[in-house]
């Protein structure tokens, strides 16, 4: 099992979590598979997704060796955070605060990743224990707020989570992010016609794309 500074330095590496957001246990199965066949080291699988549960154990057996985050999106609380780290994730995401939850993932030494809007939000989430802020809704906000906010706040872990692409990220790296979260670029590449291989060539271009905004 990846233990928790390996899982999260899997994150600041490639500088990227996906996020798995789909209709069905299979379509997340699939999509989480090409996509690490792709590069991604980091990803979750959101509790909507039906059957999540068991796609986060199938996955978490099957990469263990492998270096690969495998986590769980939108746990709200501390129950919800306790099963899925029985599941197997070693990540947990969740789009807002809550402190309980962050206490059981560190716990249990999981990676997390809390959600926050305002300067003041993402003090509260740092002070309560998350290893990386998640900005979100990012796509209302921008990399100027980036900038912004991290003139008073430079230590602040922020990872925008919103309509990033490869056409903006090295603007969201520019600005200071430690990570993006990486959504429906890459896990609705195989829509038009359901070849995966556009997942994974989806997968790899994101991660190129941050590779070049690093260098």
């Amino acid at each position: 099992m990846i233990g928790k500074f390996k899982a999260l330095e899997s994150i600041t590496r490639t500088g990227a979590l996906l996020i798995v957001r789909l209709d069905s246990a299979q379509e997340a199965l699939a999509v989480s598979e090409a996509a690490i066949e792709g590069g991604i080291r980091a990803l979750e699988i959101t509790l909507s997704v039906p059957g999540a549960l068991d796609v986060i154990s199938k996955l978490s057996d099957r990469y263990a060796d492998d270096g690969v985050v495998v986590g769980a999106g939108t746990v709200l609380d501390e129950q919800a955070a306790h099963t899925c780290v029985s599941a197997g994730a070693r990540l947990l995401v969740s789009p807002n605060l809550n402190p309980a939850m962050l206490a059981t993932a560190n716990r249990y030494q999981a990676v997390t990743v809390s959600g926050a809007f305002t300067p003041s939000e993402i003090v509260d989430t740092m002070q309560a224990g998350a290893d990386i802020v998640k900005l979100f809704p990012a796509e209302f906000l921008g990399p100027q707020y980036v900038r912004t906010v991290r003139a008073p706040l430079p230590q602040a872990p922020l990872m925008p989570t919103g309509g990033v692409s490869p056409d903006n990220v090295k603007e969201w790296f520019d600005a200071g992010v430690v990570a993006v979260g990486v959504g429906s670029f890459v896990t609705k590449a195989a829509r038009p016609d359901g070849d995966y291989r556009r997942v994974t060539e989806a997968a790899s271009t994101i991660l190129r794309a941050i590779e070049g905004s690093r260098a």
